[in-house]
């Protein structure tokens, strides 16, 4: 996948948790939230990599 798709998809999927959640909730719940999203989406990622 190229660079602007890949971004694209991210953003999407970010915009798709944020819309179900709403605002106000810890940022560990979207964190959660996002990494399954990502996960049905099959893009590949880590968290909190130091």
């Amino acid at each position: 996948m190229e660079e602007s798709a890949l971004t694209e998809q991210i953003i999407g999927a970010a915009i798709e948790v944020h819309r179900h959640l709403g605002p106000g909730l810890l940022e560990s719940a979207y964190q959660k939230c996002l990494a399954r999203e990502l996960r049905l989406r099959e893009i590949l990622f880590q968290t909190e990599v130091t």
